[in-house]
């Protein structure tokens, strides 16, 4: 069983998804559960230029997409 961390205030400290350091996860931490501006202005970046996508797959071309008059 893993014990969590915490601040002496009681607060968490997680781990920053962007670069990996010790965050606190609390009130006093604007930019949780990021370590700091920098850190949460990446992950918006990535998701701005669409770097978190779910795979799919295309529907072949010869297939009809979206109308179900033509299926």
């Amino acid at each position: 069983m893993a014990t969590s961390k915490k601040t002496p205030s009681g607060e968490r400290i997680v781990r920053c998804p962007a670069c990996g350091k010790d965050s606190v996860y609390g009130p006093s931490n604007p930019y949780r559960p990021f370590c700091g501006a920098r850190c949460k202005g990446i992950d918006l970046g990535a998701w701005a230029t669409e770097e978190f996508r779910m795979p799919a797959d295309a529907p072949p071309d010869d297939e009809a997409f979206g109308d179900p008059k033509l299926q």
